[in-house]
């Protein structure tokens, strides 16, 4: 039986506070990548539009003006720079106008700096405290969210999920805690799939002026780091910046997943009802 032997990798989560000041939030990340490389990570993830605050609490026509488009992104660019520098892997999250389209953006920046390519966020939440209908166009690269979403990305031989988010109370309702349930859906991707999963999410108070008043937002962090079984093996608090690392296996994992039968399985002929959003008008 041929042995290919280990295929080990390193993540990294990041959590920090964001101010409203591009250039003392990138400076924050490039610290903390530089400190997760020093703790042996390969991929490091930064939290999502890292580079200020979380401006979607408010629908500003103003605020338009943080939108930059993806060529010669000056964030991009430092980090394409520190990336081939510390050759480590960081997706990196931002504001992209494409022409008169404005999208949630990730770019994946691999070890020698190289730009792999442009993911636009396809599933996009609008409500109170969240209104991000109201700057970003669906994205048109495809999915990477809803459940069905992760089970497409490893069915496409993806090995690790990575969630860069954004999220904490609702100011509609200061007793609604979305945190656990928040987890517990990213940890049934991780589980379902058999891949470990990355989260990233940001701490810290975040108020900004809207046409009604001050809206804010605090966000609870607890960005963590989950095993192919969904078991949390790093996790943050609410409050504290935080540098977070698990090493995988991925050759180990491979046999896992292989063994367990989970993809050998599938029945897509009998899944045509995730092709309605109704459920109804289903012919099999």
């Amino acid at each position: 039986m041929e042995n290919k032997g280990k295929r080990e990798v390193v993540v990294s989560a990041l959590q920090f506070s964001c101010t409203d000041d591009v250039s003392t939030n990138v400076a924050t990340a490039e610290r903390l990548v530089r400190a997760a490389h020093g703790k042996g990570a390969n991929i490091i993830l930064v939290q999502e539009l890292f580079e200020g605050y979380y401006f979607c609490q408010a629908q500003r026509e103003d605020f338009f003006h943080r939108a930059k488009p993806h060529k010669d992104h000056p964030t991009i660019l430092r980090m394409q720079k520190l990336a081939k520098e510390l050759g480590v892997v960081i997706p990196v999250s931002f504001f992209e106008e494409a022409n008169n389209a404005h999208y949630n953006s990730i770019v994946v920046i691999d070890a020698d700096g190289t730009d792999l390519g442009l993911y636009r966020k396809s599933h996009i939440p609008d409500g109170p405290g969240y209104q991000e209908k109201f700057y970003f166009n669906p994205g048109d690269t495809g999915f990477k969210w809803f459940p069905e979403a992760a089970r497409a990305m490893v069915l496409q031989g993806a090995e690790i999920l990575f969630y860069p988010t954004a999220i904490g109370s609702e100011p509609q309702d200061q007793e609604l805690d979305s945190r656990d349930h928040w987890k517990r859906v990213m940890q049934g991707h991780a589980g379902a799939n058999l891949v470990p999963l990355v989260a990233s999410n940001r701490v810290g108070k975040e108020i900004i002026e809207t046409d009604h008043g001050k809206s804010q937002i605090t966000f609870y962090g607890n960005s963590f780091i989950a095993g192919p079984t969904g078991e949390i093996v790093a996790a943050a608090d609410d409050k504290e910046e935080a540098i977070l690392v698990a090493q995988f296996d991925l050759e180990k994992i491979k046999l896992k997943r292989h063994s367990w039968g989970i993809f050998r399985d599938r029945r897509p002929d009998l899944y045509k009802v995730l092709l309605t959003l109704d459920g109804r008008n289903v012919e099999y």
